[in-house]
């Protein structure tokens, strides 16, 4: 094939805007569960923008919100705990909670049952703090889901639900962050195992 005057010249001759695609190519599955995925990576960015920028008016980051929010919901709790709830590793929750430890919203206090454990809980600060913020952050998220109707939110939170529970069926593969961190023959055996469900 000859090559065209801009590739003589050694420019890069630019692609076009679209790339055709062979759609007979991708299975129908794939092809739906592609879509989906695209679909809810962008509504959840979308949501979690609204749900950020409230906790940043605030002073707040959204994993902070969190945990203030988990706390005042169901009182205090260890960080093995609060950790589970707001999805964050255990290096994470300890940054958090010192983080609002220093803003005086919470305070560590010891674990009769378990002397290496600490209890978390809200200071009268923190608990007034939390009561006055929540009900304007739910608010911010209702507005945000105006999208759907009452009845199409429960539907939607019902198959994300299963969506979510069958996903993680079969076992969820290791963080990128455990790979990291694993020593080299456990980083090895990670991998293999991973490999192996694929």
């Amino acid at each position: 094939m000859a090559m065209s005057q801009a590739s003589r010249s050694g420019e890069l001759t630019p692609m076009p805007k679209r790339v055709p695609s062979d759609d007979s190519a991708v299975p129908p599955d794939t092809e739906a569960a592609l879509k989906l995925w695209v679909v809810l990576s962008r509504a959840h960015a979308s949501i979690y923008a609204h749900a950020v920028a409230h906790a940043a008016g605030h002073g707040l980051s959204l994993a902070e919100f969190a945990i203030l929010e988990a706390l005042y919901h169901r009182g205090r709790m260890v960080l093995g705990e609060i950790q589970r709830r707001i999805l964050v590793s255990s290096g994470g929750i300890t940054f958090l909670v010192d983080r609002l430890a220093t803003k005086g919203l919470v305070v560590r206090q010891e674990c009769p049952e378990d002397r290496r454990a600490k209890y978390v809980s809200l200071t009268r600060e923190g608990a007034r703090f939390i009561r006055e913020l929540f009900p304007s952050h739910a608010r911010v998220l209702t507005r945000a889901m105006r999208g759907l109707s009452r009845a199409e939110q429960q539907e939607a939170a019902r198959l994300l639900r299963t969506l979510g529970r069958a996903a993680a069926g079969g076992g969820l593969p290791a963080s990128p962050n455990t790979i990291r961190k694993s020593a080299p023959g456990v980083r090895a055996a990670v991998v293999r195992r991973s490999v192996a469900r694929a």
